[in-house]
């Protein structure tokens, strides 16, 4: 069974910087994608970043692209989102995710969930 520990969420000012992790039990993951994804109140859960874990191919939505910085650890079994730059709009819970095939930014398509953290950008 896979399980997912997103941490590193919390309250930042704008301009700052977090890294979130994700810490990743139950398979082995060298045949999976990684993603990030967030959600804000009211909104629908948006691609952040995803990772194929293994050739660490990564793709980022434009709303975070040059900011934000995706990687795993393959010993761990870790993945991290390096969040550098923060703006408000960037306020979310975020969430680590899994699946195995092609990296999709849909949410729909990634099987397995961990319970989110909260990020919190102030002005």
């Amino acid at each position: 069974q896979v399980q997912l520990v997103d941490t590193g969420g919390g309250l930042v000012q704008a301009g700052g910087s977090l890294r979130l992790s994700c810490a990743a039990s139950g398979r082995t993951f060298s045949r999976y994608v990684m993603g990030w994804f967030r959600q804000a109140p009211g909104k629908e859960r948006e691609f952040v970043a995803g990772i194929i874990w293994r050739y660490a191919s990564t793709q980022y939505a434009d709303s975070v692209e040059g900011r934000f910085t995706i990687s795993r650890d393959n010993g761990g079994n870790t993945v991290y989102l390096q969040m550098n730059s923060l703006k408000p709009e960037d306020t979310a819970v975020y969430y680590c995710a899994a699946k195995q095939g092609t990296l999709t930014t849909s949410y729909s398509s990634y099987n397995y969930w961990g319970q989110g953290t909260q990020v919190t950008v102030s002005s």
